[in-house]
């Protein structure tokens, strides 16, 4: 990312690029869209670009080191949000938001370790909660919802977005049992979590994927069980 060397980035073109990148991962989207509200739709790939930029510093390549440093760029980035400065273009939609961004930065220490393979599900768990605390409440302030999703349901998302990406983020005692089996639990869930993500950000609940919500939960739960 250039803007971890100091450069500003603000085109829109740049915006853009950020945005397709995520649709690029997630080509469920054009059917999740359906169900947020049309002038919100701008807020919500923001936002989702911005989750896949952070998890992605956290969780993705094999030296940690460089994802420490851009997570470190972000803190200081969303402390500036909040103080009314950006460099990253995806600030041009977010930015202006009466969002709590320090919250989120503050957060950050607790994506970073979650990098580290649990030794179970419940450590998974405890390990991402203040991560997936600050991403409920900042959904919850971006979309003005009167019951916005609990932080479990961001819990829950995080997780399978991490099994995705990973299969050695796969607990060591759940691994040690099922080996790959456990990998194709959480594979199982992939159409299901762009929708879980959509519930615990936008707080939007799509009745025709209710199946799919419980899919990931399925899919959580089968790990619990076989520890």
């Amino acid at each position: 990312m250039s803007a971890v060397g100091g450069q500003a980035m603000g085109s829109r073109d740049e915006l853009a690029g950020f945005i397709d990148k995520w649709r690029s991962r997630w080509p469920e989207w054009r059917v999740a869209e359906t169900f947020v509200p049309r002038p919100e739709r701008a807020r919500a790939l923001a936002w989702f670009a911005l989750r896949q930029e952070l998890t992605d510093a956290a969780w993705k390549g094999e030296d940690p080191r460089p994802g420490e440093a851009k997570l470190g760029w972000w803190a200081e980035e969303l402390q500036g949000w909040a103080q009314g400065r950006r460099r990253h273009p995806l600030g041009i939609v977010l930015q202006p938001l009466a969002v709590p961004w320090t919250l989120l930065a503050a957060c950050l220490p607790a994506l970073q370790a979650s990098r580290e393979p649990a030794a179970g599900i419940d450590e998974a768990i405890a390990v991402l909660e203040p991560f997936a605390e600050g991403v409920a409440g900042i959904a919850a302030t971006l979309y003005d919802s009167d019951t916005p999703a609990p932080a479990t349901g961001a819990i829950v998302a995080l997780l399978a977005e991490r099994l995705l990406l990973d299969e050695a983020a796969v607990p060591l005692q759940v691994r040690a049992r099922l080996g790959v089996a456990a990998t194709a639990s959480a594979q199982g869930a992939q159409s299901a979590t762009l929708t879980g993500t959509v519930v615990d950000n936008v707080g939007v609940v799509p009745d025709v994927a209710a199946d799919d919500v419980s899919a990931v939960d399925k899919a959580i739960e089968i790990l619990k069980q076989k520890m």
